[in-house]
């Protein structure tokens, strides 16, 4: 049975849909567990390597039975979020696969596990570590492959240029590349791709759209494309500091030192700085805390647990017993007490 037979069989079904299109980001996912042992690279390479990324995939054939590959692809508009696991193998995105598969895209990559190592160029070699950043135009050879036998984990958000003004002629000399001398940056675009990955489907499009832009023009300044300086870099970097205030927020909440104090050193800005941030956004930094607390606390008043109220109270922020009453009735209606009775009730 050749590749062409391959495809058209039910049981490998080009990718399995998730979630309706009249949801905000189609998900599609795939791996090739659908796929017999004996088929797997093969449908892998001609199939999948090529559809998703238009590249060449090679591996050697005794190696091929025990190959794993699985990948999620989101798209918000144009752009696309693909979230990628597999076992080694080979990658060349060759001028022939340029020529048949043209991507026209900027592409920025994010290791989630391992690393990866990239040849450009014919000699420029680097290495992509664990958590860290690369970025290029999709429309440049390379040759990859994984830094360990952990394989491949990364994530990349594929934007194509149409979506976006270039302040120059184009991304033709935008060669891959690892995040370099604007280090400040990678926290931030590290939290609106963390956003973007856990936007749900019934999502704000508008927010997820907003974060493409986000992530866009933070990849533009690093590679010195847009000017650290001007009004885009500024907004990008207001929204970038905005995400990750939030995500700073989510992750002291617990700590009685949180205010906007702590939250501004720990972003290396200005408490002044920090409320400008949040001018902007739909709930102050304040609001944002309450929120978050009270959720947290629901959570916990839901779960099965020996934690009492005031355990709950303290292990959602809040410094007194009687502020976690005030607070949650006003939001919810019912005292915490109530709430959690009401939750027993209704699984029994």
């Amino acid at each position: 049975m050749d590749i062409s037979e391959l495809a058209g069989t039910a049981l490998l079904s080009p990718v399995t849909e998730t979630c309706s299109e009249a949801q905000a980001s189609p998900e599609f996912r795939w791996s090739t567990d659908q796929v017999a042992p004996k088929h797997r690279f093969d449908y892998w390479r001609e199939v999948r390597a090529k559809g998703l990324f238009g590249a060449t995939t090679e591996l050697e054939r005794e190696k091929r039975p025990q190959f794993f590959g699985e990948f999620a692809l989101r798209k918000f508009g144009s752009a696309g979020l693909i979230e990628l696991r597999a076992s080694p193998y080979r990658v060349e995105r060759s001028a022939t696969d340029i020529a048949n598969a043209p991507g026209d895209s900027l592409c920025i990559y994010q290791q989630l596990g391992g690393g990866g190592w990239f040849r450009v160029n014919d000699g420029d070699d680097f290495t992509v570590a664990n958590g860290n950043f690369a970025t290029s135009y999709s429309d440049l050879p390379y040759h990859a492959v994984p830094a360990d036998a952990a394989g491949y984990d990364f994530r990349i958000l594929k934007v194509p240029v149409a979506d976006f003004a270039l302040p120059g002629t184009g991304l033709d000399d935008l060669a891959p590349k690892p995040f370099g001398d604007l280090a400040f940056l990678v926290p931030l675009l590290e939290s609106c791709f963390s956003d973007l990955a856990e936007a749900g489907n019934d999502g704000d499009p508008a927010s997820a759209r907003a974060l493409v832009q986000t992530l866009t023009q933070l990849t533009l300044v690093e590679r010195g494309m847009v000017r650290p300086n001007s009004r885009i870099a500024q907004y990008a970097v207001r929204a970038g500091r905005l995400s990750l205030a939030r995500r700073l927020i989510a992750r002291h909440l617990a700590q009685p030192q949180l205010s906007p104090g702590f939250v501004a050193t720990l972003l290396g800005i200005s408490v002044r700085h920090l409320h400008v941030l949040f001018e902007g956004a739909s709930m102050s930094f304040s609001s944002n805390v309450t929120a978050l607390r009270v959720e947290r606390s629901r959570h916990l008043l839901r779960e099965p647990s020996t934690m009492t109220v005031a355990e709950i109270a303290f292990a959602s922020g809040f410094d007194s017993l009687a502020t976690f009453y005030r607070v949650f009735r006003s939001v919810q209606g019912v005292t915490p007490g109530c709430f959690r009775e009401a939750t027993i009730q209704q699984t029994t």
